[in-house]
């Protein structure tokens, strides 16, 4: 079953990829993945990045500082290395996701009946690159089809397609971009989520009557998301005394 989902993934990726895949400036690595225990364990990290780049693509770990062409987070993808269930043979395949999760293209996957993990996972992820280089990726230039900006239209225009949330709808102070610690505004039905540069969602906002203040859900302490001089501060009650948390977002 687990096969023959992976076929179906592979053929629908595939066709959406070839419309799409050119059309981001690079790729995001996570320096972890789910089924290893610390951070580039095996070197899988490393190994990604360096298939990555010999595939033509310009790759960048989670925690690298990016350069200023690569602020719009919705311009890039994020890889995922996830490890299948196989007896005596480690299988990894990759998958690539736009700024707001959705799935843009699921590798082929790559075996190696090598004991050693470091050997196996380095033949079974090079294993899976063979179908990325097989795309031949070279930028286009233009803006993602079908992705995150392309969705936040309603109808064509001869305007360019707003790539986040309308500023106008919110009363954002300004973002400081050169913050690590910055988070982006991505729209839901009720109000925003605020994702992290993994991409990882840490808050969850819901509108108000008031475009400077939101409820926010984090970690699953609920309070509110306030603009009060020219930044933004998640408050909530710990204790029965007031916290104020300084937050860095991008609308």
């Amino acid at each position: 079953m687990r096969i023959k989902f992976l076929l179906a993934a592979l053929l629908c990726s595939v066709i959406g990829f070839s419309q799409s895949i050119n059309d981001y400036k690079a790729v995001i690595v996570p320096v972890k993945y789910d089924f290893i225990k610390v951070e580039n364990q095996y070197r899988l990290a490393t190994l990604t990045k360096s298939n990555l780049l010999k595939a033509g693509f310009k790759a960048y770990y989670a925690n690298e500082q990016l350069p200023p062409e690569l602020i719009d987070r919705c311009e890039l993808l994020y890889i995922d290395v996830k490890k299948d269930n196989g007896f005596l043979v480690t299988k990894l395949f990759a998958e690539f996701k736009d700024c707001f999760g959705k799935l843009i293209y699921t590798s082929e996957i790559g075996k190696s009946k090598e004991k050693d993990y470091e050997t196996a996972y380095r033949e079974a992820l090079e294993g899976a690159f063979k179908s990325i280089y097989d795309l031949h990726y070279a930028y286009s230039g233009k803006a993602p089809v079908g992705g995150s900006k392309i969705a936040m239209t309603t109808a064509p225009s001869a305007t360019p397609a707003v790539t986040m949330a309308p500023v106008a709808a919110v009363s954002a102070p300004a973002a400081n971009v050169n913050d690590p610690n910055l988070l982006y505004a991505q729209p839901t039905e009720n109000g925003f989520q605020l994702i992290d540069k993994t991409p990882k969602v840490i808050m969850k906002l819901l509108k108000t009557s008031r475009p400077d203040s939101f409820i926010a859900i984090k970690d699953g302490v609920q309070g509110t998301l306030n603009a009060k001089d020219n930044q933004w501060f998640f408050e909530y009650y710990q204790n029965d005394k007031l916290v104020s948390e300084k937050v860095s977002v991008k609308f």
